[in-house]
């Protein structure tokens, strides 16, 4: 039943959006009243999950406090039947701070079934590499790996080419667990 409720919201989260550029109507400002409800939804729930990454390895405070800075996906649906898809929103922070919104959006091909969703934080170690996903830049090639989030996993793991991935699941079952082929994009505040 989840996966079918996984590949059925697919096409739903993965939808495209549109910003009117005309002048605002009671249409748009309930528009923009929803844009804020889903902004301050997307806010608890980043809260929540750098809480539980916390909470389930308390070493993660390391790659919080010197980091360049991270990216945070509270929530990111993936449901494939061998092609996949995935996408989720997230905000980006520099020095603790939020500084903008991030997606994140994966289509994939190859043997995979089912649906999941899980958390997703993206550490940068240089301002290098912080300021390619902020000129949107940045993507993960096949070979890159995350860390499956459990108590001390954040011990052993180390930067590559400027990242540090962690994963945890929040609910389903997924045959097929990659991260390569992540696209993101990123808009700061006050932009949109």
């Amino acid at each position: 039943m989840r996966l079918i409720a996984a590949l059925t919201a697919a096409p739903l989260v993965l939808g495209a959006t549109h910003t009117p550029t005309h002048t605002p109507t009671r249409a748009t400002t309930a528009g923009t009243t929803a844009v804020a409800i889903r902004r301050a939804d997307l806010d608890g729930d980043v809260r929540e999950a750098i809480t539980r990454f916390q909470k389930t390895d308390p070493g993660m405070a390391t790659f919080f406090d010197h980091s360049a800075g991270y990216v945070v996906f509270p929530g990111i649906a993936k449901g494939a039947i061998g092609i996949g898809a995935a996408h989720g929103d997230g905000q980006l922070f520099e020095g603790g701070r939020e500084i903008g919104h991030a997606s994140m959006t994966q289509a994939t091909i190859g043997l995979q079934l089912g649906g999941q969703v899980y958390s997703e934080i993206i550490f940068f170690e240089t301002p290098d590499a912080l300021a390619s996903f902020k000129d949107n830049k940045f993507d993960f090639s096949a070979e890159v790996s995350a860390v499956a989030l459990k108590s001390g996993a954040s011990a052993n793991a180390k930067y590559t080419k400027g990242v540090a991935v962690f994963t945890q699941a929040k609910g389903g079952l997924m045959y097929e667990a990659s991260i390569g082929g992540q696209k993101f994009n990123y808009t700061p505040n006050g932009a949109n």
